[in-house]
């Protein structure tokens, strides 16, 4: 039999490189990993155990999570399996000479019902559970062409829950997920830590603040809130906190509109809060309380042993615990039985975030809680992330319905946490369905049968009354569990006023269970009209069971504050008005505040139009009323001045209607000023260059700055560049980050010097782009995502995938005209995860 490692041993020569030597080994069978190399031209390959070596395929430009990208997959030699942890630089000169990176490892399994075999076939469907590639894959051989040296493959990634934008991987994963260095640590030969501090990316302390540190699993890295705790923060101190009363959700039949709305699927279980930390008596604990405040931990055990593994010294989540059905659905009826059997196969779906680590978090806004909870939550296990739309909530909720689930919950994006219901939460429904008291059952004809029917009531007016009944929904076992608890609550007495007709032969029990019921509607009489049991609501008081009423939905926030003059134009190149500007960001609001709110800004005012007189503006002397926030900041001279920022859509509206027209915002948030969360370079070209050159700069600087380890976004400024945009964990200080980047500008220079030019003077720009390191200065700012400028035509800066911005061919390619476009961009899967990586600022 030919040796599988012949060709491979073949083309080394050992004596050279530290690779290691081929010999076929017994391995686990199943295990897969990916080498990030750079070797004549940087590749990413791929490699699968079978039968004792590891199939290797060179990806050119690196896998894909975007299911219509096909990534040309080329095949190379077998590798024995000890090359699974090869990490290091292969000689210039050698076969295969340049850096390599254990970018990737795992698991892998043919998908259910294929086989390893269909590689020979010319095709491999298949599971990767890996670091950072999860999910459906396919592999299919292309037909040679002639003279064709190399075995040509295409890889591509099934569309499943863990697809997602273009540049999800090669451009957000930039380190070792054995060592976390990156390309530049390894190639420079830099010592990887510890082994004792656990493998894959290491924190900021551990990599001693040197290359990115970003979060492992797939996918994108989950958003972070701009004003996310730093990771430096005590791990593990503070006490296990107290239950709160829960937020809760008034019934609309409509769904709201605008964007500043986020949207939820309505989760069929039970309404749960779950506290992590440190117990009084014990270390790591967590408890689980219904919404009233019962203790529900033993029933949902499963959830509080995986709460204890979660990255956080104490938290206190709001969520739902639900079962699956068959089909992969929340069900109510699942969940009943599975608590019944005490099965463990429970989910949570975790969609706010009350307090972290001791801080209170309640009056932030919805959707910075939303991005905090996710840097907590796992990627895959019984606790998951609750995911949500921005505006376009009418699509979510009849796919919703479509695929049979109960409806969506919909919630003011910068509303605080009220403990109580409001209109900042709203549910809608789409069949009925809500809670009805048992009052009675009427006696089954059935011999052996526990009842026909349940009778039901609702509190109204002080009193208990008659609600209809219900017949279907039940099975042998449910009805022989039913009989038994009505058994032990008979009452001699009629439990509610009825009509004689629908109750005749009743049988009365004490108000005291309380059942779910969907039903198609009240009749006339005011009774359920094909009501069907879902189950008993253990974790409802009889007391509490009313009528849910669809009231009108509120107001758009929109109209809260009131435009003067909305006719007035302020862009005369187009004839916007001051009312389209102010509907403009009424309408992004949802997807703007995230980067807006809880940061200083400095408003542009041109109160007669852009063509008039414009003034920059950050200070209030309280002539903006109570929506726009001020913050003392202590200046150079010593004193302290208030600044302004905002933290809801009123407060953004307010200053449209005070004339403002572009908000530009500092590097970091209110609650940590000292310390920014984001590195933006602006590369602003001079007069007599075109975009492409712009382009390309941004390309490279992506490059230059993914090589250090930082994972960067494109902005387009409304203007004539383009901001590379590097979020960050807020740990460095204003003077270290205003250093790395001037020293990184300056690099640039000197070595482009033709291109690049790090000074601001208008005549040493000439014919170069200025790479403005400048706004990473303390006080300095920089136009926010989504903001309107006050340019001809009112463009705005737009946030942008990196592979499109070749296709592009301006700056100013969005107006205050394209919010619905803007809105269903910020929700696709190209900008998912726009602007959020977890990292440090890194050595230079």
């Amino acid at each position: 039999m030919a040796d599988p490692l012949a060709r491979y041993n073949a083309k080394r020569d050992f004596t050279k490189t530290a690779e290691p030597a081929g010999a076929i080994a017994k391995g686990t069978g199943h295990s897969f990993m990916v080498q990030k190399h750079d070797a004549t031209r940087l590749h990413w390959d791929l490699r699968l155990e079978m039968d004792g070596v590891l199939k290797s395929w060179a990806v050119t430009r690196g896998p894909s999570l975007d299911p219509d990208d096909k990534r040309l997959a080329v095949r190379t030699e077998d590798h024995p399996l000890s090359y699974a942890t090869f990490e290091g630089t292969i000689p210039k000169g050698e076969y295969g000479g340049g850096t390599v990176m254990l970018w990737d490892r795992g698991t892998w399994a043919p998908v259910k019902g294929k086989s390893a075999k269909d590689l020979e076939k010319g095709h491999l469907h298949f599971i990767l559970d890996g670091e950072r590639m999860k999910g459906e894959w396919l592999l299919i051989r292309l037909k040679p062409r002639p003279k064709e040296r190399t075995e040509n493959w295409l890889l591509r990634k099934i569309d499943d829950e863990y697809a997602g934008p273009s540049g999800g991987l090669v451009d957000r994963c930039l380190t070792s997920v054995s060592t976390g260095r990156t390309m530049d640590e390894i190639a420079a030969g830099k010592d990887p830590p510890p082994a004792q501090l656990g493998e894959g990316d290491r924190s900021p302390k551990a990599r001693g603040g040197g290359a990115a540190r970003q979060r492992r699993a797939g996918a994108a890295p989950p958003p972070r809130s701009a004003r996310s705790p730093s990771p430096s923060k005590a791990r593990g101190g503070p006490e296990l906190p107290a239950f709160t009363p829960p937020q809760l959700a008034t019934l609309v039949d409509t769904v709201p509109t605008g964007s500043n709305w986020l949207h939820e699927a309505k989760y069929d279980g039970y309404r749960v809060l779950l506290a992590v930390g440190r117990g009084p008596s014990t270390g790591s604990e967590a408890k689980l309380f219904t919404r009233t405040g019962l203790d529900w931990t033993d029933k949902f055990a499963v959830i509080a042993e995986a709460a204890q593994s979660l990255d956080v010294g104490a938290a206190l989540i709001d969520g739902e615990v639900v079962a699956l059905d068959q089909a992969g659905k929340p069900s109510f009826s699942a969940l009943q039985d599975a608590l019944s059997r005490g099965s463990r196969d429970l989910t949570m779906f975790a969609f706010d975030l009350l307090s972290l680590d001791g801080e209170e978090l309640k009056r932030l806004p919805n959707l910075e809680r939303k991005e905090l909870l996710r840097t907590i939550i796992p990627a895959e296990g019984p606790i998951l992330f609750a995911e949500h739309v921005i505006g376009e909530g009418e699509k979510l909720f009849q796919a919703m319905c479509r695929e049979g689930f109960e409806g969506i919950v919909s919630k003011r994006a910068d509303a605080p946490y009220l403990g109580k219901r409001t209109q900042n939460w709203l549910k809608i429904k789409c069949i009925q369905r809500q809670e009805f008291v048992i009052v009675g059952w009427t006696a089954s004809e059935a011999r052996g049968r526990g009842f026909r029917s349940l009778l039901l009531g609702l509190n109204e007016g002080g009193k208990l009354r008659y609600a209809g009944k219900v017949g279907t929904g039940f099975n042998a076992r449910l009805i022989e569990e039913l009989s038994a608890k009505l058994e032990k609550l008979k009452s001699d007495k009629p439990t509610v006023e009825a009509p004689r007709a629908a109750v005749r032969g009743a049988h009365w029990v004490k108000p005291q269970l309380v059942a779910e019921i969907a039903f198609a509607e009240f009749t006339a009489d005011n009774v359920v009209r094909h009501g069907s049991f879902i189950g008993l609501r253990e974790d409802k008081k009889p007391a509490e069971v009313k009528p849910e009423k669809p009231v009108e939905p509120p107001a758009a926030p929109e109209t809260s504050v009131k435009i003067s003059n909305p006719e007035r134009v302020i862009y005369p190149d187009s004839g916007i008005t001051k009312g389209q500007l102010a509907s403009y960001y009424a309408q992004v609001s949802g997807i703007m505040l995230p980067w807006l709110a809880n940061r200083p800004i400095s408003l542009v005012r041109c109160p007669q139009g852009r063509a008039k007189k414009c003034f920059f503006q950050k200070h209030d002397a309280g002539s903006f009323g109570e929506h726009v926030r001020h913050v003392p900041v202590k200046e150079k001279n010593g004193a302290t001045e208030d600044y302004l920022y905002v933290d809801s859509a009123e407060g953004l509206l307010t200053c449209v209607q005070m004339g403002t027209i572009e908000f530009h915002g500092w590097g970091s948030l209110v609650p940590d000023i000292e310390r920014p969360n984001r590195i933006v370079f602006d590369l602003d070209p001079d007069e007599g260059l075109d975009f492409e050159q712009v382009k390309k700069a941004a390309l490279d600087l992506k490059r230059y700055l993914g090589d250090l380890g930082l994972v960067t976004f494109p902005m387009l400024t409304g203007g004539k560049g383009v901001h590379v945009v590097a979020p960050l964990t807020p740990e460095a200080a204003w003077p270290a980050v205003k250093d790395f980047t001037h020293r990184f500008a300056l690099a640039l220079e000197q070595s482009e010097p033709e291109r690049f030019v790090a000074n601001m003077s208008k005549a040493k720009r000439v014919g170069r782009i200025f790479v403005d390191y400048l706004r990473n200065q303390r006080g300095a700012t920089a136009i926010m995502p989504y903001a309107a400028r006050a340019r001809p035509h009112a463009p705005v800066a737009a946030p942008i995938a990196w592979d499109e911005l070749k296709d592009l061919d301006t700056a100013a390619r969005f107006t205050v005209l394209d919010g619905e476009e803007l809105i269903e961009r910020a929700n696709s899967r190209p900008l998912k995860g726009w602007g959020v990586a977890e990292q440090v600022l890194p050595d230079f």
